[in-house]
């Protein structure tokens, strides 16, 4: 790919993960807690960080798909559909790639959670550690 299609390449990816973040409603680390306490909460916590990143410290029950992988899961992920879908990544780039492709396949719940996993590590809410 030459240089010029890589920077329009990039660069339209990246006007899509701001649109994505601008469209999509956060959800703050307090009101996601608050929500998974609840036993009928109907909420799915999706990881899109690599599995070594996941691995390394996550949000308890979080499902691990990579922002790369997203496109060729969207058969696994479609029961999800009817569920509050919230979206997570180191910092916030790749749940806006990810969410757009959700988004395109008929994702109409999603959310973003406010600061990522950046965010809930300096707040000292709790990871688990490994798979």
């Amino acid at each position: 790919m030459s240089p010029l299609k890589k920077f329009i390449t990039l660069t339209l990816s990246l006007f899509s993960s701001v649109l994505f973040a601008n469209e999509t409603p956060e959800i703050s680390q307090q009101n996601l807690l608050s929500a998974l306490q609840k036993n009928s909460h109907n909420i799915v916590v999706l990881d899109v960080r690599t599995a070594e990143e996941y691995s390394n410290g996550h949000i308890e029950n979080a499902i691990n798909v990579s922002h790369n992988t997203i496109a060729d899961q969207l058969t696994h992920l479609s029961q999800y559909k009817d569920k509050t879908v919230v979206l997570y990544c180191r910092s916030g780039y790749r749940a806006g790639i990810a969410g757009n492709i959700l988004t395109k396949n008929g994702f109409t719940n999603l959310q973003h959670l406010t600061g990522d996993m950046n965010g809930w590590l300096e707040a000292k809410l709790p990871v688990i550690i490994g798979n």
